[in-house]
C-alpha cells in the first residue's frame, strides 16, 4: 500500500488545518463492525499489521485512505505487496508505521517522525519517547486471553498531535 500526503492539496483546495487518523491493528482476519463504526469520519486510517484477510483493507478503504503494513502473520501471496515499514505525512507531520516495535530500524526522534504507530502485542498503549509518540492501537480481532478489543485515533490540528485509544467491547 502507498503512503498517502496530504499536503499536496485536493483540486488545488486549500490544505485543512485539522485531521483524523483511525488506526488500527492485529485484525486477524475479523473486522468487527464497532471497529468499522469507530473509523468513521476519519481523513486517513493506518493498519499496523495483522490483518489476516486483504478484504478488510478494501473495506477500510471504503472509508478513508489506507497506509498499511505487513504483519508476522500476513504470510500468504496477496500480503508480499504490503511494505515491513511504511510512512504516512499528514500536512508537516510524518508517522512510521511498522507492526513489531522490536523491529524499529530509524532514530524516529533524528528522522523527524512525530509518531511510530505499531501492533504486535495485542496491548494498547501510547508513550511519548524524547517528543515522540509512541502508539499502539491495541487489537481490533479475535480477543486474546483477557486483553481488551481496541483501535485508535489520532488527531492532528496545526502541529499538534494527539492520541487515544478506543474500546471495541466492554
Amino acid at each position: 500500500m502507498p503512503s498517502y500526503r496530504l499536503s499536496e492539496g485536493k483540486g488545488g483546495q486549500q490544505e485543512p488545518s485539522q485531521w483524523t487518523i483511525g488506526v488500527i491493528s492485529d485484525t486477524h482476519g475479523l473486522l468487527r463492525p464497532e471497529a468499522l463504526a469507530a473509523l468513521q469520519g476519519s481523513d486517513y486510517i493506518i493498519h499496523a499489521g495483522d490483518v489476516g484477510d486483504p478484504a478488510i483493507l478494501s473495506e477500510l478503504a471504503s472509508i478513508a485512505p489506507v497506509t498499511a503494513v505487513r504483519g508476522n502473520v500476513d504470510r500468504e501471496e496477496w500480503a508480499r505487496e504490503l511494505p515491513e515499514t511504511n510512512v504516512l505525512e499528514v500536512g508537516s507531520t510524518a508517522i512510521y508505521v511498522l507492526h513489531d516495535l522490536g523491529r524499529l530500524d530509524v532514530d524516529p526522534r533524528s528522522a523527524k517522525f512525530a509518531a511510530v504507530i505499531f501492533g504486535h502485542s495485542h496491548r494498547p498503549s501510547q508513550e511519548m519517547r524524547n517528543g515522540v509518540l509512541f502508539f499502539n492501537p491495541g487489537a481490533a480481532g479475535p480477543r486474546r486471553f483477557t486483553l481488551p478489543v481496541t483501535v485508535g485515533r489520532l488527531r492532528i490540528t496545526g502541529t499538534q498531535l494527539s492520541a487515544e485509544i478506543i474500546s471495541l467491547l466492554p
